[in-house]
């Protein structure tokens, strides 16, 4: 008897905590579960579901609903970590290859320049610099539960799908590095050039020893796993190699997250990442729901009320500078400027990696408390703003190509084709081997520039106090000496930077219009260059700045930025002028002589190709008076801005309308001159039902 009562004092406490972790769990997901019905009816993505029942559950709200903070936490913990597996499995190096530079491009653009906005706006609100970088990190990284949400509801162009797909997936991996890079920013005493170098370093070196030594076990393991055919065997085996992966980081210092994240590409690498991802799934949106409604617990009215213009603020940075630095960086890479600008809508929000992050910076005291509930409010506001974006993108893609000033519309129509002719022309292998000795130089200088720049940042006052007891000058003289020595040891590797970045540019521009006897294309060609050298400085000056940002004074990489911003769209302006003269006489002289064709006869190619180069095909194409085109503008029918297709000009009567902008109309009767490839023309022509009339014309061959 003594025993049974030792039995039953032990199990009463245990029973009444069980109850009330059963009580807590059960009331979450039920209240969860009315929620996400509500936003899925509201057509809304079901991560604010969880969100608002986190908040109609939270402390803020009703005190003591839930009882079992500390056991929700950590089943909330358990979220984050499958959340992060999740992307390790669909992450492969084979992958990325096949993703190709564009989408790498892009990410690297966008996510550097939401970095450095919000380390700027940081700087504006008076926040300490480890506090600024947090508030990059927060604002830099797309929600990718949210986009692949809204993609499968929505009915998405799929070249905008393909090339958001793969820009999200790199952001993904530059947010477990970035991840990794503040917990090591967070845990260190001072923000220190060297310590932060440190700091990189054995980051760098835990993760080439995981995955080193993961990538001799792991994938043999899931192979012989896979090979016994049982689900819940190989279920298991999943879910003990990703807490095998979590608690490794974990004790080596760094965030469980990106342990998951190492073990989940561990276990891709096996070639059966995609099966257990399935496996995984009903697991993960469970531990994952709770972990989003225990971030919705976790919002406090007041700091909303308290910061609401910061919050407001900050969401605005998020939704002009993605959409900015996403559509910028796809035009530049070889995309249309519609189809950039509508990736750019696709991606102007934050999420799941947003709470992560300012969960860091609270809880490891690198950050103020109220940073997770602005993080939670920027999240919220660009979450419900993201799904109207993203149904009025081609809309609003329409109006800004109709409102591009013409030569910058005719250097867009252009741009995208030269790049792809480049493409088209040469091999991957062929491009590096041509570029590769200066790309090796313009990062050297990029290096070289940030190291002096930084030496001189944190070393400017004891060599100026070492030259003062030296040379026995006045203190504010002998710093200004320091200050101009710095300037000018930075001035050659800048310099190095744009002449290195002019060369890069030269080389390519050559691939798509090479020089040979009479040089027709020199116009066009010194377009490209200027078009390509602005991707050069930007995706190296970028990363460059924001290395430098935290040790340079006040504003000046604002200063910095303005003048490359400033110097890029210079340089693209002054070479667009000639080139729309050159494009213009061109289009003149092809809508001529298609007015003069009989139905059989044809353009020599020979004859145009010096005044429109890479353009192609040429075809007219009369609009039948009842035609349903008649009375829309070239960007309502996708004829503005489309990649490898140029309306050349619009006869009406005895009137012509040369290289018309995107807000211009044609009706029936008008008869419209267009140049480009033939399968942008035969896709282009079917789409609008103007096959028919255009098989009457002339097209020309490439």
């Amino acid at each position: 008897m003594p025993f049974l009562a030792l039995i039953d004092d032990t199990a009463a406490p245990i029973a009444e905590s069980s109850s009330g972790v059963l009580l807590d769990l059960a009331l979450i997901m039920c209240v969860a579960a009315v929620t996400t019905l509500l936003f899925q009816r509201l057509r809304q993505p079901v991560v604010l579901g969880y969100l608002l029942a986190g908040f109609l559950l939270g402390p803020h709200l009703f005190a003591n609903l839930i009882e079992e903070h500390g056991t929700l936490e950590f089943l909330s913990q358990l979220g984050v970590i499958l959340l992060m597996y999740s992307l390790g499995l669909e992450f492969r190096l084979r992958k990325l290859r096949s993703l190709g530079p564009s989408a790498a491009f892009v990410s690297v653009l966008e996510v550097g320049v939401m970095l450095w906005l919000g380390f700027s706006i940081a700087h504006v609100l008076g926040w300490s610099a480890r506090e600024a970088l947090f508030a990059g990190g927060i604002l830099a990284i797309s929600s990718t539960t949210l986009i692949r949400k809204v993609f499968n509801e929505r009915e998405v162009e799929r070249a905008t799908r393909e090339l958001v797909t793969g820009v999200l997936v790199y952001e993904d991996l530059i947010a477990i590095l970035l991840l990794a890079g503040l917990t090591a920013v967070a845990t260190g005493e001072r923000l220190e050039l060297v310590s932060v170098g440190q700091s990189a370093g054995r980051l760098l070196l835990f993760v080439a020893l995981v995955l080193a030594v993961g990538k001799v076990f792991v994938p043999r393991l899931v192979r012989a796993t896979v090979a016994l055919g049982r689900r819940e065997t190989l279920l298991i085996t999943a879910l003990g190699v990703c807490f095998a992966g979590s608690i490794v980081a974990l004790r080596a210092g760094y965030s469980v997250a990106l342990g998951a994240f190492l073990a989940g590409s561990l276990v891709a690498e096996s070639g059966h990442g995609e099966r257990i991802d399935k496996l995984v799934e009903p697991v993960r949106d469970m531990f994952a729901a709770l972990f989003f409604v225990s971030v919705g617990m976790l919002i406090d009215p007041v700091p909303l009320r308290d910061h609401w213009r910061t919050v407001l603020l900050l969401a605005l940075l998020v939704v002009g500078g993605k959409v900015l630095g996403v559509s910028l960086g796809a035009f530049l890479s070889g995309k249309a400027p519609r189809s950039a600008l509508r990736s750019g809508l696709c991606m102007a929000q934050v999420g799941e990696f947003s709470f992560i992050i300012a969960g860091l910076g609270v809880s490891s005291g690198a950050t103020r408390p109220e940073f997770y509930p602005l993080a939670v409010g920027v999240s919220l506001l660009t979450a419900f703003v993201s799904p109207i974006l993203i149904a009025n993108a081609e809309r609003i893609s329409n109006l800004a190509a109709g409102a591009l000033p013409g030569r910058l519309a005719t250097f867009a129509r252009l741009y995208s084709g030269w790049l792809h002719s480049i493409r088209s022309q040469s091999s991957r292998s062929t491009r590096w081997g041509v570029v590769r000795s200066t790309v090796l130089v313009v990062m050297l200088d990029a290096v070289v520039l940030s190291t002096l720049v930084i030496t001189g940042a944190l070393a400017h006052q004891q060599m100026a106090t070492l030259l003062k007891d030296k040379v026995a000058i006045a203190p504010i003289l002998a710093q200004s000496v320091v200050i101009l020595v710095v300037v000018l040891l930075c001035v050659l590797p800048l310099l190095g930077l744009v002449r290195g970045s002019r060369r890069l540019g030269v080389a390519l521009a050559a691939l798509a219009m090479p020089v040979g006897g009479r040089d027709h294309g020199f116009m066009a060609r010194r377009a490209l260059t200027a078009g390509l050298q602005v991707a050069v400085l930007l995706v190296v000056a970028l990363p460059a700045l924001l290395v430098t940002e935290p040790f340079l004074p006040g504003f000046t990489a604002l200063g910095l930025l303005s003048v490359l911003v400033v110097m890029s769209i210079s340089m693209i302006w002054r070479s667009t002028g000639e080139l729309q003269g050159q494009v213009r006489a061109g289009a003149h002289v092809i809508a001529e002589a298609l007015g003069h064709l009989g139905r059989r006869e044809t353009i020599p190619v020979d004859d145009v190709a010096c005044l429109l180069p890479s353009q192609g095909a040429n075809v007219r194409v009369p609009i039948p008076l009842d035609h349903p085109a008649g009375g829309s503008t070239l960007a309502e029918l996708g004829l503005s801005s489309q990649r490898r297709l140029t309306v050349l000009a619009i006869t009406r009567g005895k009137r012509r309308f040369v290289l018309p902008g995107g807000n211009a109309r044609i009706f029936g009767g008008d008869e419209v001159d267009l140049a480009g490839s033939p399968t942008a023309l035969g896709e282009v022509l079917h789409g609008l039902d103007l096959w028919a009339e255009a098989a009457h014309s002339a097209i020309t061959e490439e």
